[in-house]
């Protein structure tokens, strides 16, 4: 598939501003695993192939297993995340497919038990963030397998 626009230097000005975003969530203190597979998690969702490329990528270069990764889309039924990691990849499905009933209060319950409020808005920060990119990635047809992390 041919790559439609590179909005990455097409539009430098606003992705300046979009990467805000992103450089504070990872100046949150949230975990860059955690914050890898709740980018791989929507990315899944949205279908994103060059987003999964990048953070399946990102993910084995900071030291998650590749048994993690590939059980990523079953986690409810894997038994090797956490429960944190668990409220925060149901936190990032709910904001994901917001439109499919908005954000149950047992999801910010479970979400809040693990997070502390600050944690829930970096969290969220990075899922819109996400979201956000995936969503210019499958628009623009971004091009995939020419990542190197």
């Amino acid at each position: 598939m041919d790559q439609r626009i590179d909005y990455y230097t097409t539009g430098r000005d606003g992705v300046r501003g979009l990467m805000t975003i992103e450089r504070s969530v990872r100046k949150s203190g949230l975990e860059p695993n955690l914050l890898e597979l709740v980018k791989m998690r929507a990315s899944q969702i949205n279908g994103c192939a060059r987003c999964l490329e990048v953070h399946s990528k990102d993910a084995r270069k900071a030291g998650e297993s590749e048994q993690r990764l590939y059980g990523l889309d079953a986690w409810r039924e894997a038994p090797y995340y956490s429960d944190r990691e668990r409220a925060a990849l149901a936190w990032a499905e709910a904001l994901t497919l917001v439109t499919q009933g908005h954000v149950s209060d047992d999801v910010y319950e479970e979400a809040r038990r693990y997070f502390s409020e600050k944690e829930v808005v970096d969290l969220s920060y990075a899922i819109i963030a996400i979201n956000r990119r995936n969503r210019l990635a499958i628009a623009f047809r971004s091009t995939v397998g020419s990542y190197e992390a």
